[in-house]
């Protein structure tokens, strides 16, 4: 491969030929301030906040978008350069709601820090008047007086996960983010992943707070108020507390809960292996009896709408099982009541998740049992930690204690849930010991593990020979039902989770700073989560006590006529 020498900041560097400015100071530790550059999500060098000086050259170049060349010599802090910055900045902040102590992003914004480290104390520009769109009708609000017109959201939405919910309207001065026919998120095909939250540098997007919801019902003494905990949270949540990425907070998060004033801590892994019992009982039956095939999961909220929206032809594909979350729900007001002896409706069913599409799920109307919703509040693993912080509990020396019997008991197979292939692998555990009878112990299925963007698994049990693929991010899941269309792919099962990378990576986590570590922030929490499972007493879901004891007092069996009351549903094809 040809090399390219060039020297940056006095350093020589060789790197090969393409290479930009940007990526060649960054791989020789050399840091070039950016603002609307992603890597290989969004690159359009519009903000110049990266601009550099090259000896030679006439003007500033952005080095993003310019590539190396041989011999030259770049500069990238001279008086210039970081004069041009501090006055790109104050223009952009001439135009910005700078309501910091009010915004959600305070001390977690990328605008914020720049004009911190380029000495921005005021703004010398008079802001132009600008209508500001409030967009706060569904799970993820929009306020277009914070955004600075980096394009970062339109980039994800529209190329990585082919929603095209948001995009860029008018030119020049009257230039907007907004969305077709400037409708409401909650009213267009958005489904609701929060990855445009995420990547956005600014408070501009924000999950819809539901913390103030919570703290009525935990006040209410009529109210008997329980809380699930999704696998992913507790391999993010200490990130909010300055703890290392992907370090297991799940000890000190119940002791939280509990200090918080929750009647009962219980675990959403509970309620994934329920889903395996459940969906994976529902595979054997479509393979074996002639059922529709690819049977294909359920439990991404974002996934299932993305699917009613652009391809209803695979909604009697989809497994009717409910998520965990709303299994949880289900079971938490029927089976759980009678258990404690409690009145269901005097139940309020929290859940912590890392994923915003959460709440739009516990909302649909699909998701209630004789009138009463599932789950009533869903709140993301940021505004978890925001209401700790509210509470002044001192996390960091928090003891450890574990989830509340019944429904707080699971296994290493509910647990890699929160990874994508995770599903996959839960059920493969289950099916293989169904079909042959037996407790296999080669349970680590690692052809669906990673974080390739699509792949692909056949597996061998018994006689029975099981294709399987697994997808992450809905613009990946989109790729491999075309070609299930086309006819160039067959399969038995496939998983889907709607954010790139899992729920780890979901749109209600801690919000990185530096974004170029997203890869690698997702692989500590995934080898977090393979640990629990490792660690786990019971790896199986059917090895569960607490599952058996479910079925054996109250659901009967897997895909009982119970069973499709509590724990099954039903999907919409829409517009």
């Amino acid at each position: 491969m040809d090399k390219i020498n060039l020297k940056i900041d006095g350093i020589q560097v060789s790197v090969p030929k393409g290479t930009t400015i940007l990526q060649a100071a960054k791989e020789y530790k050399v840091n070039i301030p950016t603002l609307c550059f992603m890597q290989g999500v969004h690159e359009p060098g519009s903000c110049r906040i990266c601009v550099v000086e090259v000896e030679g050259w006439r003007g500033l170049q952005p080095a993003c978008v310019t590539k190396v060349e041989e011999g030259i010599v770049v500069k990238t802090a001279g008086k210039l350069v970081r004069e041009t910055r501090k006055e790109l900045l104050e223009l952009i902040l001439a135009n910005h709601n700078r309501e910091c102590l009010s915004c959600a992003r305070n001390q977690k914004c990328e605008l914020q820090k720049l004009a911190e480290d380029f000495g921005v104390s005021s703004v010398s520009y008079e802001k132009k008047a600008a209508r500001a769109e409030m967009d706060e009708w569904g799970p993820i609000v929009r306020d277009s007086s914070k955004c600075i017109l980096c394009g970062r959201c339109v980039s994800i939405c529209s190329n990585t996960q082919k929603v095209n919910a948001i995009e860029i309207a008018q030119r020049g001065a009257h230039t907007t983010v907004t969305t077709p026919y400037e409708e409401a998120l909650s009213g267009r095909s958005c489904i609701n992943c929060g990855q445009c939250i995420k990547i956005c540098p600014v408070g501009a997007l924000q999950e819809r707070d539901d913390s103030d919801k919570v703290w009525s019902a935990l006040e209410d003494p009529e109210l008997h108020v329980v809380v699930q905990t999704a696998p992913a949270v507790r391999v993010a949540l200490g990130e909010e507390f300055g703890l290392p990425v992907g370090i297991n907070v799940r000890g000190k998060m119940v002791t939280a809960l509990r200090r918080l004033g929750f009647d009962k801590v219980f675990d959403t892994t509970f309620s994934a292996d329920l889903t395996i019992m459940e969906e994976g009982t529902e595979l054997l039956q479509r393979i074996q009896q002639g059922g529709k095939l690819p049977l294909i999961t359920s439990c991404s909220p974002g996934w299932v709408k993305f699917c009613e929206h652009n391809f209803t032809d695979f909604l009697d594909n989809l497994s009717s099982c409910k998520s965990p979350q709303q299994m949880f729900g289900a079971v938490a007001k029927s089976y759980y009541p009678q258990k404690a002896g409690l009145d269901p409706k005097k139940i309020f069913v929290v859940s912590v998740m890392p994923c915003t599409a959460k709440k739009y799920e516990a909302d649909r109307e699909e998701m209630m049992v004789q009138g009463r919703k599932d789950v009533d509040a869903v709140i993301t693993t940021r505004e978890l930690a925001k209401m700790i912080k509210q509470a002044g509990i001192n996390f960091n020396d928090l003891e450890d204690s574990g989830y509340d019997e019944l429904l707080g008991t699971s296994t290493g197979a509910g647990v890699i849930f929160a990874n994508t292939g995770g599903v996959m692998e839960a059920a493969l555990r289950t099916v293989a010991d169904i079909l042959t009878g037996q407790d296999l112990e080669a349970i680590e299925y690692s052809a669906v593990r990673g974080f390739e963007g699509i792949k692909e698994a056949t597996v061998h049990i018994d006689g029975l020979e099981i294709k399987a693929a697994v997808v992450h991010g809905t613009g990946n899941a989109a790729q491999l039902l075309d070609r299930i269309r086309e006819g160039t792919a067959n399969y038995h099962f496939i998983e889907v989770m709607g954010c790139p990378g899992g729920c780890i990576n979901g749109g209600g986590q801690p919000i990185l700073m530096d974004k170029s570590r997203t890869q690698e922030v997702n692989r500590l929490r995934a080898a977090g989560i393979y640990a629990l499972d490792r660690q786990a007493v019971k790896r199986k879901s059917h090895e569960n006590p607490e599952i058996k004891k479910i079925y054996e007092e109250y659901l009967e069996k897997p895909g009982s006529h119970r069973s499709h009351e509590l724990l099954h549903t039903h999907y919409v094809a829409r517009s």
